[in-house]
This record gives structure tokens, sequence and C-alpha cells, in this order.
């Protein structure tokens, strides 16, 4: 077989137990990097919303898939939201405390399987980091409880390029 630049050499390398060491630091230290870019991600302590229960009282308070989704960032099902047909005038407030989030003229289809909207209200909603899957997104989650509503994107249409795309077990509409 002749040397060329595209041929790759097969043969072991023998490394000695320092050099095993060092190679075994530095792949390590190279693994953790996600992880330590994920550390600081979160606020230290929980951030106290307007409107705020125990635990115990939230799973009263909501359903079982209102929960899982609002208050531990779960996700429903893409298509399975009743509000992707919603099309009369009104508004989407949150499930949990009532707080009027979107108004219906901002919605539109996605295509995604979720309710998609442009803008929120104005204070209605507050972000912050995710790394639940490994990269950053934008988790939207309502300002008054907190509760966890779906994520931001940068793809959605004029005028604000934004497509807010939310979980709709978090919402209620309420029509005009």
């Amino acid at each position: 077989m002749t040397d060329s630049p595209c041929t790759i050499s097969l043969t072991p390398v023998f490394l000695g137990p320092a050099s095993r060491r060092s190679a075994l630091r530095l792949l390590a230290g190279g693994a953790a990097i996600p992880v330590l870019a994920a550390c600081g991600a979160q606020e230290a302590s929980a951030k106290v919303y307007p409107v705020h229960f125990t635990d115990a009282e939230w799973r009263q308070r909501l359903t079982p898939d209102q929960y899982r989704i609002l208050r531990r960032k779960g996700t429903e099902y893409p298509g399975t939201s009743p509000l992707l047909n919603e099309h009369r005038k009104g508004t989407f407030t949150c499930a949990a405390d009532g707080n009027p989030l979107f108004s219906s003229e901002t919605k539109f289809e996605s295509g995604t399987g979720w309710p998609s909207f442009w803008a929120p209200l104005p204070r209605a909603v507050a972000t912050s980091q995710d790394w639940d899957v490994g990269s950053v997104r934008t988790e939207v989650h309502c300002a008054r409880c907190g509760g966890h509503l779906g994520h931001v994107f940068d793809d959605g249409p004029r005028p604000t390029g934004k497509r807010y795309c939310m979980n709709g077990v978090a919402l209620k509409f309420v029509p005009a």
C-alpha cells in the first residue's frame, strides 16, 4: 500500500501511563463542556411569581396533563390540541391562572402541530434559557405563575419574525 494524503494509519500507538492519564483528562474535560455550559443557565433559586402554590396545591388545581406540562415542562403530542382549530376572535389565557397571554389576532398556522402566535400580549409572558434537549432554546412561561407554555423560535411571520410555539394544554380560549 502506498502512502497518500488520504491514507489513515491504523497502527496502534502506545501511550504510557502518564500519557493515558493526560488523554483521559482531556477527553473528560471535553465531555464536561456541555454540562458546565448548562450550569448557571437556570437561576440558583426558584423565582417567586405573583401567583404561587405548593406542588400539592398545583396538583389539585390542574389536570394531570396540565400539571405535567405547566409545572414539569412537558410537551403534548403535536396535532392533539383542539386549540389548533380555534379561529374565533378572543384571548388565549394561561390554563393555570387565567392570565391573558395571546390575542387571537396573532395566531397563525405554523404547520408544526402546536398552536402558534407571532406575539404575546404585553407583559404576559417571560422567557428563560432551556438546555433540556442538550442545546439552548428559549422557554416561554406565564409571567404571573411561571407555568411552562412552550418555546419561542425565530422563524415566524412578520411583523415580529417570532413563532411562539405553545402547548395547547397550557392554554384556555376565552371568546370575545
